[in-house]
């Protein structure tokens, strides 16, 4: 790969193109950065030590990922701060309905996230941990979000290597028709694709004409497979989708 930046560059513009990496990947690894910057491994950990300080970033697992302040720059922080704020009454409204655990996933680069959730009174119950990363690949909410991202997010994934979690996960040909299937119906559907044995239905939440979030219900195979489920699953989250769209009204251009 190239790197982005031309020779004779000042260390402030290589911390910049460090940051600007990061911002671009949603999640990255030292090697790639240093790949992409055509910089050392060395170099980029001082530039990620200080950019971690500042909060711009923040590493999970050996990754980056964008910190608050960069996603305050960019209008990110302000709509999942917003979402936080209200989706916690429109995803008890989702549990009251279904009796399953409701979910506010939103994206970050690469990557989807658990902004909010609302868990299942049932004993045996799904759910997953706020703030945990998620691939965009396998799951219904996830899948939501990816359909209705940039074509150039939409194409990194698809050229990247998908994880199998299950034997129930989508394989490349599969996902890229699932996709078209979410923008056309409107929902998602998954099956065991990210954890064995788990239903979801999920729907996506616009705003300003982009997608700011998704939101789905999930629970057990042995509770959630009759079509009279799904039906009342998908009328909670038509409903949630929809106040909670109606509640944020941010203008166009702010959504994350």
């Amino acid at each position: 790969m190239t790197s982005i930046l031309p020779e004779g560059q000042s260390s402030f513009e290589r911390g910049l193109a460090v940051m600007m990496c990061i911002a671009a990947r949603g999640e990255v690894n030292i090697v790639d950065i240093a790949e992409e910057v055509g910089v050392p491994a060395s170099t980029v950990y001082r530039y990620v030590k200080t950019l971690r300080g500042l909060s711009l970033i923040e590493e999970h697992r050996g990754s980056y990922t964008p910190g608050w302040r960069l996603l305050e720059l960019s209008g990110q922080h302000l709509t999942h701060t917003r979402l936080a704020e209200l989706g916690v009454s429109v995803l008890e409204s989702i549990v009251e309905g279904t009796a399953e655990t409701a979910v506010l996933t939103v994206r970050s680069g690469l990557n989807a996230i658990c902004l909010r959730q609302v868990v299942s009174p049932n004993p045996l119950r799904y759910a997953f941990e706020i703030n945990q990363l998620l691939p965009l690949h396998a799951g219904a909410g996830q899948r939501v979000l990816l359909a209705h991202a940039p074509d150039s997010v939409i194409a990194k994934v698809l050229a990247d290597r998908l994880a199998r979690f299950t034997d129930k996960t989508l394989t490349r040909q599969d996902l890229i028709q699932q996709l078209t299937h979410i923008r056309q119906s409107g929902q998602a559907v998954s099956h065991g694709e990210l954890n064995p044995g788990a239903v979801a239905i999920s729907r996506p939440v616009f705003s300003g004409g982009e997608i700011i979030c998704s939101l789905t219900v999930a629970g057990p195979q042995t509770r959630c497979s009759s079509n009279a489920w799904a039906h009342q699953a998908s009328q909670a989250l038509r409903t949630a989708a929809t106040q909670l769209a109606n509640a944020v009204e941010l203008p166009r251009g702010k959504a994350s």
